[in-house]
């Protein structure tokens, strides 16, 4: 082992062979010697044997790839992985959000308890027209507050997946709340059109990129619930590691929806072209998702079965 130097290929073809050979024979033996000998001090020489020898037998080499490669192939096939859990995130947003919306518009008087102070202005009855009554730096301020709502809620959602997923269910559920209910009063008070051309620009793409950062922390509540055929510790960190590429590379989109929002949507380009900026986000994203995540299956070893 240590001709090694932590990696067996420096030992070459025999060297290999005959690390194998002499780790099972060594298994082998520290097996009979806990069944027969436990209190004899051999079996915790030939424990520290087979613990130092364990990494370069069942080493696998790392996987490198350039940057543009990630971002051009494997982050989508990553997403792409655990569809039912992409699915899942999706519902967990969009009902609770399509509910609140119907309740705030039958009852604003009970769902006005529910919206955030700072969104307030936008739910307030409309004297006439169908924008929001905002001025364009109040329209700037409250899309600025949107995306601050937005990137919070993208890395809770993931976050929360250490707690067996509840925490990534309980953030979706609770803005699906708020976003319908916001929707659904803004509607009722006459500001309906000035509402979408708000949100529409950016807001497609960004609830794609919380959608797909809580898919990414169900993936890791999942690992603790079904580990598989791996230890529950092991299968947290190999999905764990997985759901971390799918953060980092849903990033740059956030990103760039943030700039839609901090330089197109304040410009009040209107309902028509506001929603074919957002519409083409989401369309590119989505797309580039559905072509490039089909191309290769990535094998998932030693994890449970997808939900």
């Amino acid at each position: 082992m240590a001709a090694a130097s932590g990696r067996a290929e420096r030992l070459g073809p025999e060297g290999v062979r005959r690390l194998g050979a002499l780790y099972r024979t060594t298994a082998a033996d520290l097996a009979l010697a806990r069944r027969k000998y436990s209190a004899d001090p051999v079996v915790g020489r030939l424990e520290d044997l087979v613990s130092r020898a364990r990494h370069l037998v069942y080493d696998t080499p790392a996987e490198r790839g350039s940057l543009a490669s990630f971002f051009a192939s494997t982050y989508w096939r990553r997403v792409t992985e655990r569809p039912f859990t992409l699915a899942l995130a999706a519902v967990l947003l969009f009902a609770p959000a399509a509910l609140a919306g119907a309740w705030a518009l039958d009852d604003p008087g009970a769902a006005e308890g529910l919206v955030p102070a700072r969104f307030r202005s936008v739910t307030e009855p409309r004297s006439g027209g169908s924008d929001l009554g905002l001025s364009p730096g109040q329209q700037a301020a409250f899309a600025g507050q949107i995306f601050t709502n937005n990137i919070q809620v993208t890395f809770v959602a993931f976050a929360g997946g250490i707690a067996l997923g509840l925490g990534t269910a309980a953030a979706l559920i609770y803005n699906g709340v708020v976003l319908g209910t916001i929707a659904g009063l803004a509607a009722g008070a006459g500001g309906s059109r000035g509402f979408v051309e708000l949100v529409v620009a950016h807001g497609i793409l960004e609830l794609s990129c919380i959608v797909v950062s809580a898919a990414a922390g169900l993936r890791m509540g999942w690992a603790l619930v079904v580990p598989g055929r791996r230890r529950r510790g092991d299968a947290v960190v190999a999905e764990g590691r997985r759901a971390v590429e799918i953060v980092l590379g849903t990033a740059p989109w956030l990103v760039l929806a943030g700039v839609v929002e901090g330089f197109v949507t304040p410009r009040g380009l209107g309902l028509v072209p506001a929603t074919a900026v957002g519409v083409s986000l989401g369309a590119c994203f989505w797309g580039l998702l559905l072509r490039r995540g089909r191309r290769q299956a990535v094998r998932t070893e030693g994890l449970s079965p997808a939900p």
